[in-house]
């Protein structure tokens, strides 16, 4: 698959809590498990990862009914704690996400290649709803 023409999706949120818990939820496969989902009639039953420079991760995401799921696998790339992760996807896309302490809030900003089957306004739209979910559970938790 070629991707380089298209244009990389980024998305982004600000989360009120501590950097450092910000970073931990976010990487961490027990709190992605309860997270990582676009919408409520999906869920993450699983995720693992192996949390270095060359490590692999994945997560499994489902329709809670059980009509449809898919392994979402990368590569990490680079990390530097609480600031960047890094990532090649299985199919080859990038991936970057970056944490932004400032008054008591991190913003965090997700940039990714798209992939070449859906409009991007349905991927940029995906992201971001997992990435409010992600906001949602960092601050309640």
């Amino acid at each position: 698959m070629e991707f380089a023409t298209s244009t990389p999706i980024t998305v982004a949120t600000t989360v009120h809590a501590p950097l450092e818990k910000v970073w931990n939820m976010f990487n961490t496969p027990a709190h992605v498990t309860q997270w990582c989902f676009a919408s409520d009639d999906w869920h993450t039953p699983s995720a693992s990862s192996d949390f270095v420079i060359g490590g692999k991760s994945t997560t499994r995401m489902e329709a809670k009914d059980g009509s449809f799921g898919f392994d979402f696998g990368w590569t990490y790339e680079n990390i530097i704690p609480q600031k960047l992760v890094a990532y090649t996807m299985e199919d080859g896309r990038k991936a970057e996400v970056i944490f932004e302490e400032g008054n008591g809030s991190v913003t965090v900003t997700e940039t990714f290649d798209p992939e070449t089957e859906n409009p991007h306004e349905m991927q940029r739209a995906g992201w971001q709803a997992i990435l409010d979910n992600f906001r949602k559970y960092a601050e309640s938790n």
